[in-house]
């Protein structure tokens, strides 16, 4: 592993995580390039952040359960490949069900470099502390869809509520929110503004 960057629970006491890019369950349907065990990499500065992250997280009741960190370029390249293969209809009603693979790169849910491969973004939802269930956040990782947007419309109150929480425990710890994604935050001081790594997750 490269300097500066570690596994996420090993610096974060009491994180949760499924690293749906290591497994299948994720929109290719497949364990994706680089992604060699199921835990999530970050920087040290994104596990500091994450710790203050999990502290405020807590006084709403909530913990805070990863989906992903550091991903390597050759995942986002083996994005890129897999929308330019025919569909198979295998992930598209769960993941993408009002557009096509040849469309995520112009909406942004996908890109041909991500602030993913430079350590200080993360994927993440909220989990109730007292039961250990997800919280009910309007739609899963990765549905790619008008839905996830901040803002949307068509999600409950309660679902708005915890999409809020998560936005003003991330703000509050030094994290911007993404517009098309209501899980994904990056690291406003992040270490490595400008370098796009290609190391396994391993």
């Amino acid at each position: 592993m490269k300097d500066e960057f570690v596994f996420v629970d090993e610096f974060v006491p009491g994180i949760r995580w499924d690293a749906k890019y290591a497994t299948g369950d994720n929109f290719t349907g497949r364990p994706v390039d680089g992604y060699l065990v199921d835990r999530v990499v970050g920087t040290r500065a994104l596990c500091a952040a994450l710790v203050s992250a999990a502290e405020k997280a807590a006084s709403y009741g909530f913990g805070l359960l990863l989906w992903d960190g550091y991903r390597p370029q050759r995942a986002v390249d083996c994005f890129l490949r897999w929308t330019e293969l025919p569909e198979d209809g295998r992930t598209k009603r769960r993941h993408y069900p009002n557009i096509s693979r040849s469309e995520m790169l112009a909406r942004g849910y996908i890109a041909a470099k991500s602030g993913h491969s430079r350590g200080g973004t993360v994927d993440l939802t909220l989990y109730h502390l007292g039961t250990g269930e997800p919280a009910a956040m309007g739609g899963d990782h990765d549905l790619m869809d008008p839905i996830s947007h901040h803002g949307a419309e068509g999600i409950t109150r309660a679902e708005d509520r915890n999409r809020r929480h998560l936005r003003s425990v991330m703000e509050s710890c030094g994290f911007r929110p993404y517009d098309c994604e209501w899980w994904h935050y990056t690291l406003e001081d992040e270490p490595f503004p400008d370098t796009y790594f290609d190391f396994p997750v391993g």
